[in-house]
């Protein structure tokens, strides 16, 4: 589990120059006496003890490009990519012409320096840094030995699909506790805080990726380290590290309960919200809506042919949580507090993306409120976020060719139709639908 995120810590990522054999032999040992010793001491410090050695070694550049390209192409299929792009994209998280594999795998690469990894339970180390200055990173990922060694971090690896909101809660709970520890460790000796703060001076040098980042994945990638930290730190002074190793069997289940530590401790579980799939809805050719009984799917207009395999496919169905809305909302709305104002208040989510021809992609998402007053704040930040998204948006006659109401309000954009309705503290949202037309079938299906 690779800390991608201390830029600060990780010293210049420029290209080292070829390290003889000796000096290479010379550091290795090195590095083996110095990951037994910060070892020893986080082992202290976090309160778990060392059940067994942790192997190390040393990794050239190229082998940790190799590393990276392997693993996502292991864990990640084409189609998984793509599904995730047009997913970002339907969002407004990322720009079009956003490509998800060479992001990662460039940022991955500037951003490493040093990783445990729980399948092989090694603990690497990028062969041009000063281990020195790197023991704080070596704190870090040491307590994802100790993670492990206790806790089993393999099961965090393959996350079932359809909840990434909780996966990430889960990573906050893995990050933020290795984060405590080594600020912990460097605060037990100035000699250490001097020594990163010298290796301050590679945080220009090595961030360029990060920077240059869409917002949301940027402050995505960088959740579970710092409102992971914040967190945990809740949790460290309410009830000490007993309490932080109580938490990896007693998971946070949602971003809500890290941005909320009170909803973890009351354990203020997240709504279960379903949507159907509503592929056989939409018409092959992406003309309009499919008239026919949803149920079973049999058309309505007086033929007795079944209906055709529907040329639109579900890529995503999954759950945004509270800081994804606040981040989809802020991307457009420009204000932190207006955005978590109105994410705030989040009981559960689902939301479904699909495809069609023509590069035609669908967004269907149905929220769950608190309150009522909730599901109006965020219902109105919508219609705002909506209008500023689409420039051009133009308000049309409801569903049925009513007027526009409080509680639901259409749009015509570049991109199909966005229809949002309100009812009591729940907010559907529909992005794309190729005609006004196809509104009121696929908002019936939707608020079943």
């Amino acid at each position: 589990m690779a800390i991608l995120f201390e830029t600060c810590l990780s010293g210049s990522a420029q290209r080292p120059a070829q390290t003889p054999v000796a000096a290479a032999t010379a550091r290795n040992a090195a590095l083996v006496a110095a990951t037994q010793e910060v070892l020893k001491e986080t082992s202290e410090i976090r309160e778990l003890s060392i059940l067994r050695p942790v192997p190390s070694g040393t990794l050239s550049r190229p082998e940790i490009e190799s590393m990276i390209v392997k693993n996502f192409d292991e864990e990640t299929t084409p189609a998984q990519s793509h599904a995730t792009e047009v997913t970002l994209k339907k969002l407004g998280l990322v720009p079009a012409d956003f490509q998800l594999r060479p992001f990662i795998i460039k940022l991955l690469t500037e951003q490493v320096a040093g990783y445990y990894d729980p399948k092989s339970r090694q603990f690497h180390v990028a062969d041009w840094i000063d281990l020195n200055g790197q023991k704080p990173v070596m704190a870090h990922e040491l307590t994802h030995a100790l993670q492990d060694q206790h806790f089993d971090l393999l099961r965090f690896e393959h996350w079932p699909r359809g909840d990434s909101d909780a996966e990430l809660a889960a990573h906050a709970l893995i990050e933020g506790d290795a984060t405590l520890t080594m600020m912990l460790y460097v605060t037990r000796d100035p000699a250490r805080l001097i020594a990163l703060m010298k290796s301050l001076g590679g945080l220009n040098a090595s961030s360029e990726e990060i920077d240059k980042a869409p917002r949301a994945l940027r402050e995505t990638l960088l959740f579970p380290y710092q409102e992971g930290l914040t967190w945990t730190q809740k949790l460290y002074k309410q009830g000490g590290w007993a309490l932080v190793s109580k938490a990896f069997s007693d998971l946070p289940q949602s971003t809500e309960q890290i941005l909320h530590a009170e909803k973890y401790f009351t354990h203020e579980a997240p709504v279960k919200v379903a949507l159907p799939d509503i592929a056989p809805l939409l018409e092959a050719g992406g003309s309009g809506v499919r008239a026919h009984h949803f149920a079973n799917h049999s058309l309505i207009a007086g033929s007795r042919s079944p209906v055709a395999v529907s040329s639109w496919r579900r890529l995503a169905y999954d759950v945004n949580g509270e800081w994804s809305l606040y981040l989809i909302l802020d991307s457009f709305l420009k204000s932190r507090a207006e955005s978590n104002r109105a994410a705030a208040g989040w009981g559960g989510d689902r939301y479904e993306v699909f495809e069609g021809p023509n590069g035609g992609v669908l967004l269907a998402m149905l929220t769950a409120w608190d309150t009522e007053q909730d599901a109006h704040e965020f219902f109105d930040a919508y219609v705002k976020r909506t209008q500023l998204r689409y420039k051009g948006a133009t308000a049309v006659p409801a569903l049925n060719s009513k007027a526009a109401t409080p509680d639901l309000q259409t749009f015509q954009t570049s991109e199909g139709v966005v229809v949002i309705e309100l009812r009591g503290s729940r907010v559907l949202i529909v992005e794309g639908l190729p005609k006004l037309s196809d509104a009121q079938i696929v908002t019936q299906a939707l608020w079943r």
